[in-house]
């Protein structure tokens, strides 16, 4: 609701009944000292007017002829009018220069920062596109978002810079930073824009290039994320959960190797190790556990605050092992969890993930989190419980069912439409948001 009474209803409560805009009061007072400037005018005028000689003229220009205070309402009127007009033009002009790419009305920007700056306190763990879907429908509510981002990613650009530059993984973080963006404009999608040719340039998104040059400039990258925001002008922060370089660990369930040791001498199963975030996925082995390198990484201060203070801790969506897992094992993320007075929510994906969760169900995602990382420490888990009836997920996925409870697990289930109208496999931002958010009416 953009126009007609929806605008006019937030300009009231704008101008009347929200504090710190403080706009009518410096209005008053311009009135006030208005009045008393033309106070001081019309005394000077009086007395020119009884004691200088003035030729016959001015008896007419002065409409002297007609009864005072038909004089008044003559000249007042004029006044009021220009001045009314005056302040019409001027506020226009005003409003006109400080639109955004999007044309949105100023009272609206300044409704949704009023607003959103006193919405509920939100505190997202994962990443990659599950992240940045859930932040792109929690803006919308509030704008004290903060994003816990993984630091795991060595695959694709990120793992080049990162390799090369020695930065952190700027690729997840570019995505969440676009996703929070106050408008999706011109330089929002500059951010995501991959190179597809040129040399040492090929598959390097505009964004990560970005991200590691203030890196490097600023002389921190923590830094970096908070300039970058600054930039796309994001409702809400970003950062990390440890800036510690650490590399993703996997024990996998070799099914050639165990099939071949169980027909020679019966021994199962046989395990492999796997270093690297963006190898883990590849053989298509199950993953028995994951871990870091080194196991003990500092958490973010930042990241521990945030979790400490919020209202609402949302972990996933977004691939269970290598986006959400790794920040849940930085032992401080996890410490701060346990301790943590929000409500802690497990958004579980629309369906699995081929070479990482292959035939995984509701209750494996959960007690996946819960062999990491100890029991309670989600109170609520989101399942989506809507799928068209004609659609046919792409080959190897399987749509993950709900299930009513949890065994082993102390996690209330709560069943709500989550997914993408145009692609039932991934989640709907705003409908995915909208779920979490009414958790906190409960």
């Amino acid at each position: 609701m953009r126009r007609g009474i929806g605008t006019w209803f937030r300009q009231q409560v704008l101008r009347w009944f929200i504090p710190g805009l403080r706009v009518k009061r410096w209005l008053l007072l311009m009135i006030v000292g208005m009045a008393f400037i033309g106070l001081g005018i019309g005394y000077v005028q009086v007395q020119i007017y009884r004691q200088a000689e003035v030729p016959e003229i001015f008896y007419y220009l002065t409409l002297q002829f007609l009864e005072r205070w038909v004089r008044a309402v003559l000249v007042g009127g004029v006044g009021l009018a220009a001045f009314g007009y005056g302040f019409y033009r001027f506020n226009r002009s005003i409003m006109e220069s400080v639109r955004g790419a999007d044309n949105q009305p100023l009272i609206d920007k300044l409704w949704d920062q009023r607003i959103g700056s006193r919405g509920p306190r939100v505190v997202a763990i994962g990443g990659g596109h599950g992240l940045s879907a859930l932040l792109r429908g929690l803006k919308q509510h509030t704008s004290n978002i903060t994003a816990i981002v993984t630091v795991a990613d060595d695959g694709g650009s990120s793992g080049r810079l990162r390799r090369e530059l020695g930065v952190l993984p700027p690729g997840d973080f570019r995505m969440c930073i676009a996703a929070l963006a106050s408008e999706e404009s011109l330089v929002a999608q500059l951010f995501q824009y991959r190179f597809g040719s040129g040399e040492g340039l090929s598959g390097h998104s505009f964004g990560n290039l970005f991200i590691a040059a203030l890196a490097e400039l600023t002389g921190s990258f923590e830094k970096a994320l908070l300039e970058s925001s600054k930039v796309l002008v994001t409702k809400g922060r970003i950062v990390p959960s440890t800036l510690q370089d650490v590399t993703l660990c996997a024990e996998l369930r070799d099914l050639a190797a165990e099939q071949m040791a169980a027909t020679v001498n019966g021994n199962a199963p046989a395990l492999s190790l796997v270093r690297g975030e963006s190898s883990i996925g590849k053989t298509g082995y199950p993953i028995e556990r994951v871990w870091l390198e080194p196991g003990d990484p500092p958490a973010y201060p930042e990241a521990v605050r945030a979790i400490l203070e919020a209202d609402l801790i949302v972990m996933g969506p977004g691939s269970l092992f290598t986006s959400v897992m790794p920040n849940l094992l930085v032992p401080g993320i996890a410490q701060a969890l346990k301790q943590a007075r929000a409500v802690r929510v497990y958004v579980a994906n629309v369906a699995t993930e081929r070479g990482e969760t292959d035939h995984f169900t509701l209750s494996d995602h959960v007690a996946a989190i819960e062999g990491h990382i100890g029991s309670g420490l989600i109170d609520v888990v989101i399942a989506n419980n809507h799928v068209a009836v004609d659609f046919q997920p792409p080959q190897g996925v399987d749509i993950i069912q709900p299930e009513p409870t949890l065994p082993n697990s102390s996690a209330k289930v709560v069943q709500a439409d989550v997914a993408d109208d145009e692609f039932p496999w991934r989640h709907d931002p705003a409908k995915l948001a909208a779920a979490v958010l009414k958790l906190l009416a409960h």
